[in-house]
Order: C-alpha cells, then structure tokens, then sequence
C-alpha cells in the first residue's frame, strides 16, 4: 500500500469529462530482426507478464476514500488481469498512415478505468501500407496515466519491455505472484481525519512547500520572472478542447537539426526544434487566416539549466530541465531572426537560473505535465476575460535512447509520443529523440485542429524553411580555415 503524493492526486483531479491526463508512448517494430522473423500476439502477452514484476504500479489499483477525506492509495489488485490490459487490434485495409493516426487518437482519448491499474497495451497489426517501414512491422501503444508514472525512477512500463540486443531468448516464466489483501479502511478514514484536523499547521509549513512544487501551479511564476508578464493574444487553441483527440507526426534526422542551429551562434538543437515549431504554428494560424501579426505566440517548453559539469541552483528535475514561456518569434517572418529571438530567450533564462532561484523555476518530473493544472485554470479564465493566455501551445521533450531497442527481438524504427491537453491549452507538441532521428508530434483536438495533415505539412515547410537557409556540410567544411601543419 501507498498513497499518492500530492503532485499525482493533482493529476488525477485534472481529469474531466473530456480531457484526460492520459500519457500514449508510440513504437513501431521490424519483426524481421527477431529470431524467427516473427512475433506473436502470446509471446509479447508472455513477454510484459515477465515483466511485470520490476515495478509494483503495473498491478496496483486505486482506492479512494469516502468523500475524498484523503489523498487516494495504491493497492494491490486482488483480480489483476493481463488480458485487459494488453489488447490485440488491427488496422482494416489498407491500413495507411491516416488510419494509424485516426485510431491511435481514438485510443488515447479514451479515459482508463480507474477500478483498474492505470495502463493499457495495444499490439496493432495491419501497417500495409506505411513508407519507409519494413514489411509486416506492428505498433505498441501503451497508455497510461500520469498519476502511475514515474520516469525519475523507471517506473514506466515501456522503459522495462525493452532490451538492447535482439538475441534475448525466451522469456522466462513470469514469478508468481499473490496480491496483498486491502487495508482496512477504518484506520485509513482515522489517519484522513487527523491529517485534516493538523491541515492548517501543514499547509502554513511543509505541505505547502510541496505544494507549491506542483509543476503546472509554477509555470506562471516562471513565466512572469523570465517574461515580465507579458501577454499572449487567443488563438484557437485557447479554448475550450473537445474529448476527440487528433495526432500527427513528422521525423527528422538529428543531424540537420545541428545544421540549422548553426546558423546562430551558440543556438541547441532544442532551440531549433522550438523554432520549426513557431513557424509551423505561425504557418497554420496563417492559413486560416488567424494569425497575431503585432505579437508572438507562447509556448511552455523545458530549459536545460546545467551549466557545465554543474548544475545550475534551481528547482530542476532530475534530468536537469525547468519549464519557462517562449515566446515562438510567430510574429516573425524571417526563420533565422526566429531562432535568434528564441536562442536569446533560452539562453538569457539558463544565465538567470541561479538569480532566479528555485521559487520562480517550473520542475516537471518526467515532462509531459505541463498542460495541468493551474496552467489551464489561467487559460480557461482568460476564455471568461479575466487575463490573457499563458501559452498558445507546449513543446515537450521525451528524450529516448540514441542506439537500437528491442521488443521480443523485434527492431524499433519509430518513437513518439501523445500527450494531455486541456481546456484552454489544446495544443501539445512531443519531441521524441530515438537513434539518430527527432520526431515531432502534435497532439490536439478535432475541433481545434480538423486538418492535422494541413498542420504536419505546416510542420514539415518550416523544417525545410530553415535547413534550406543553412550552409551545406560540404561548403562548411570548405569554409573552415585549414590547419598550418607544425
């Protein structure tokens, strides 16, 4: 038994009847690298059983106190059953990329029960008609959410299934396991009466500490500090965001990201992925005739604030990133001055980092919270008039690994994610980074974003915008002065 922190019943209460803090992990794999060339629906189903015994979440419920005296507890679940949790589908013919999209979004959308552990597995077969993917490839999705994630310590279930080698073997048989009875509730409703009666005590001293840890009740004093304030103007993605989920995707190499950052000095990677972002959003907005054109859009984006081999003395996560509001430059035609502005931005607050302290900067454990909680309840008031928007959209970076991963010795080709959105902010972009390639995904709703082909090509136009503008590596190398030999 453990109960929920507080940042995780957060995410829970976010849930509404049409957005859910539901986070979907996409993996595409070439069955040819297994050892028999193929990979079956039972040996996958034996494959996550043997699993499942490196983290206890994967078999835990919740159990809620009447009248939410308390925060909610895992528990063990005494009729624990794989076979829902890992479902076997297949795309109808032809099976295309669009149907993929369609019926991933469908998936994504669809609240968990939570009588259940909070996760679900879809094998999906029928990828007929994919470009640039091997013959017979199949998916993994796996949803979960929020509240059963842990990245800081891997506990999430696809960081376990995988292993770096195809030649892995079978898997062996899975350890047995018992489930522990549920405690008595009697006590529990005695501990929530206590805790409630010392509340005032609490929030005056260490709750309210954690509480104000909260990542998304954070952002907008990170905002503030970094950006002085400053305004955003409603787009469509300000608003109220319907229970029907779209996603698109687009890949890149790595490497031409590093060209196009090198057209300023001192410019990441990151900055250029933030960069082909605003110009995707100032592109689409463009289209549909609804761009600002006297003031940039906003998005919520991680900071790497390391400084050299040290740290610098904020409130970061454990893998070294902060959360601020940048502004996209889509007030900006030309790309390069885009990536100029937001490099500036990016680089002003990493230097700001210790002045700042840990009180302004927004920590998100595991990345994909930014579009909870307070940050939806500013961008919902500011529907009523009450204040501007905190963001137009956020970018977020599910960083994975940059050599192979296999499944039952099956290859992945492809990663990428699905992540929340809210009323208010219905417009999240996942960077995912695996093997040499970033792939950058749109997650929104039907109603906001209708054509999500129209906003990938968007993407895909301002990727090109910016490669074409930076030097070839042939001419680069030329450019280079030669070094006089001693």
């Amino acid at each position: 038994m453990q109960q929920l922190s507080e940042q995780d019943a957060a995410f829970l209460a976010s849930d509404s009847a049409h957005a859910n803090a539901n986070v979907s992990l996409l993996h595409i794999y070439d069955q040819s690298t297994a050892p028999s060339g193929k990979v079956r629906f039972k040996t996958i189903l034996a494959h996550i059983e043997s699993r499942l015994g490196s983290a206890p979440i994967f078999r835990r419920k919740l159990m809620r106190l009447p009248m939410g005296l308390d925060q909610p507890y895992w528990v063990d679940d005494q009729h624990f059953d794989l076979e829902y949790h890992v479902r076997h589908i297949a795309l109808p013919k032809p099976g295309d990329w669009r149907q993929f999209c369609i019926q991933v979004s469908r998936i994504h959308a669809r609240p968990l029960d939570q009588n259940r552990p909070l996760w679900e597995v879809y094998v999906i077969e029928g990828l007929d008609s994919f470009l640039d993917l091997p013959a017979g490839s199949f998916a993994l999705l796996t949803k979960t959410h929020h509240a059963a994630l842990d990245f800081e310590n891997d506990d999430e279930l696809t960081a376990r299934l995988h292993d770096l080698s195809p030649a892995t073997g079978a898997p062996p048989p899975a350890a047995p396991w018992f489930a522990n009875a549920a405690p008595a509730m009697l006590p529990l409703l005695a501990r929530g009466v206590v805790r409630n009666l010392l509340a005032p005590r609490r929030l005056a001293g260490p709750l309210s500490r954690r509480l104000r840890k909260l990542a998304p009740s954070r952002l907008a004093l990170a905002g503030d500090v970094l950006l002085g304030g400053a305004e955003m103007p409603l787009v469509r993605f300000n608003a109220v965001v319907s229970p029907h989920r779209v996603f698109e995707t687009r890949r890149f190499g790595i490497d031409e990201f590093k060209r196009i950052r090198g057209q300023v000095r001192g410019a990441t990677v990151h900055d250029a992925v933030l960069a082909v972002c605003g110009g995707a959003l100032r592109r689409y907005l463009d289209a549909h005739d609804e761009l600002p054109l006297h003031s940039s859009l906003y998005a919520l984006a991680p900071l790497s604030v390391r400084s050299g081999a040290a740290a610098v003395n904020v409130d970061a996560g454990h893998d070294g990133l902060s959360w601020l509001r940048v502004a996209l430059g889509t007030d900006v035609a030309d790309p390069v001055q885009r990536l100029r502005q937001i490099h500036a931005q990016t680089s002003g607050a990493q230097a700001m980092g210790q002045a700042v302290g840990a009180r302004e900067q927004a920590a998100v454990a595991g990345g994909a919270a930014a579009v909870l909680g307070r940050t939806a309840k500013l961008a919902a008031r500011a529907l009523a008039g009450q204040r501007a928007p905190m963001a137009a959209c956020s970018i977020t970076n599910v960083p994975g690994p940059q050599g192979p991963l296999y499944l039952c010795g099956a290859r992945m080709s492809y990663f990428s994610a699905m992540l929340p959105i809210s009323d208010g902010l219905g417009l999240s972009f996942a960077v995912t980074s695996y093997d040499g390639r970033i792939v950058i995904s749109p997650t929104s709703c039907r109603e906001l974003m209708p054509d999500p082909e129209g906003f990938a090509q968007c993407l895909r136009d301002s990727f090109q915008e910016l490669l074409a503008l930076a030097p070839q590596p042939a001419a680069a190398a030329r450019a280079r002065p030669r070094k006089r030999v001693p």
